[in-house]
């Protein structure tokens, strides 16, 4: 027998977790379902564990760094297995905490299982501690994320190939890390080794790192990993793979001249794909593309009626902020009566890198592309005050600006705290604040922000 609920949210992502309590309050009885873990993949293997690392790495970074600052320091080494722990508590306070605050609110009935569509509005929960429960709605909200794309590479299936999760499960440092992949998984990582000790080769097919930035950003960015002694292998492709008691070594294919890497480990990070293939989606009547991402409308509805998809699983921008946008999103259409979507809404991003890079709006091509008449703002971080106090100068600051209205469509900051500074244009960009009042306005000496009074001078 079926049990009846109002709403059935499966995953309790960044959109699923809040979605379902916020029913509940609402006077909803609600089903939440959840694989693994509450707090999807931000919590548990993306944003907080990676950005624990990160900070572990910069650490690293500047005590070698010591003595640019006048500070004496001895040899420096990393204990990978304490980094790895200080990952996990942060891991388990963050998901015990959002688990918590979901089982304290009446209405929701929380399943660890795996849920499949069993017919429109109907699932089954494949319950985690044994058993089934069918389970009909209302309505059904999906939310159930990604998961890592292996690439089609002769030899894989016998190598034990590291991904986004099990890389942060080492206890001891790779001596050389092969990264396939030129993204942010693949960055992000590549320089957190690097930095931890580990000789690092990046093998890229792409004639650029981060193919939706510009080139000068993107070559900004490859010149910040090669001054950190990692290597780069652009326009390659990964042909065979094989493991033995020495390690990996990698086969790539280079304007058809092969050549061979030879590594200690090898880290897959060539993009994602969707976890939705798991819920039979055709049993419940709801499409997905040829990518198998779930198809919706800019009021994130599916095709069937009454399903909807929040989060990576939808494709598009996978960033836990836009999973949680999502959630505002619904939360204002079916509980506040509102009209909302996701037309037209701003996409910031920051790749957290050293230093970071932020993005937000358009970039230099796109507004190229548009049609629009634009000027464009830059200042390399040499130039910026603070930066040179902190003896952290690489990188540059961008603003790309519509040349009649005066309005900033979009900006790139490659240096330090990159996506704090983005955050300050974003504001501008959401509130019209034109370049002009941010070239002419008042700031607080030194702080980096103050430096887009110079960024916006030369226009």
């Amino acid at each position: 027998m079926s049990t009846r609920y109002d709403d059935i949210v499966i995953g309790a992502g960044q959109a699923g977790g809040p979605l379902s309590t916020a029913l509940a309050r609402a006077g909803r009885r609600v089903a939440l379902v959840e694989r693994e873990h509450v707090g999807g993949s931000c919590i548990n293997e993306g944003c907080t564990p990676t950005k624990t690392m990160v900070a572990s790495a910069r650490v690293a970074y500047l005590a070698r760094r010591a003595a640019d600052y006048g500070v004496v320091t001895g040899g420096v080494r990393v204990d990978l297995a304490r980094v790895r722990q200080r990952k996990r508590d942060i891991v388990e306070s963050f998901r015990g905490g959002s688990q918590k605050r979901i089982e304290q609110v009446d209405g929701v009935d929380l399943l660890f299982g795996e849920a499949r569509f069993t017919a429109p509005l109907t699932v089954e929960v494949a319950l985690n501690d044994g058993g089934r429960r069918a389970l009909t709605a209302e309505r059904v909200f999906i939310n159930v994320g990604t998961r890592a794309a292996l690439p089609d590479l002769d030899g894989l299936a016998d190598v034990p190939a590291l991904d986004n999760r099990s890389i942060m499960e080492l206890d001891t440092v790779p001596e050389h890390l092969i990264v396939i992949g030129g993204g942010y998984i693949g960055l992000e990582f590549g320089q957190m080794f690097r930095r931890f000790g580990s000789r690092v080769t990046i093998v890229h097919r792409g004639a650029q790192l981060l193919a939706r930035e510009d080139d000068d950003v993107a070559s900004a960015v490859a010149d910040v990993l090669r001054d950190d002694g990692i290597e780069l292998r652009l326009e390659t492709i990964p042909r065979r793979i094989r493991g033995d008691d020495g390690g990996i070594e990698l086969v790539v294919d280079r304007e058809g001249r092969e050549a061979t890497i030879r590594g200690s480990h090898v880290l897959l990070a060539t993009g994602r794909r969707s976890n939705a293939d798991r819920l039979d989606l055709a049993a419940g009547g709801v499409a997905a593309d040829a990518r198998g991402f779930v198809t919706v409308n800019a009021r994130l509805e599916a095709s069937a009626p009454n399903v909807y998809a929040m989060g990576d699983v939808k494709g598009g921008p996978a960033f836990t902020h836009i999973s949680y946008d999502d959630y505002r999103i619904l939360r204002g259409n079916l509980i506040e009566g509102g009209s909302t979507s996701t037309s037209g809404r701003l996409v910031p991003y920051t790749v957290f890198i050293d230093p970071q890079l932020g993005r937000v709006g358009m970039s230099e091509r796109e507004a190229q592309a548009s049609g629009r008449r634009i000027l464009v703002a830059k200042l390399p971080m040499t130039s910026v005050a603070r930066a040179i106090e902190m003896d952290e100068t690489r990188g540059f600051m961008k603003a790309v600006v519509d040349a009649g209205t005066g309005a900033i469509l979009g900006a790139a900051v490659l240096g330090v705290e990159g996506g704090e500074v983005m955050a300050t244009l974003q504001m501008a960009m959401m509130g019209g604040v034109g370049y002009q009042t941010i070239r002419d306005g008042v700031f607080a000496h030194p702080t980096l922000a103050e430096s887009l009074n110079n960024l916006f001078m030369g226009m």
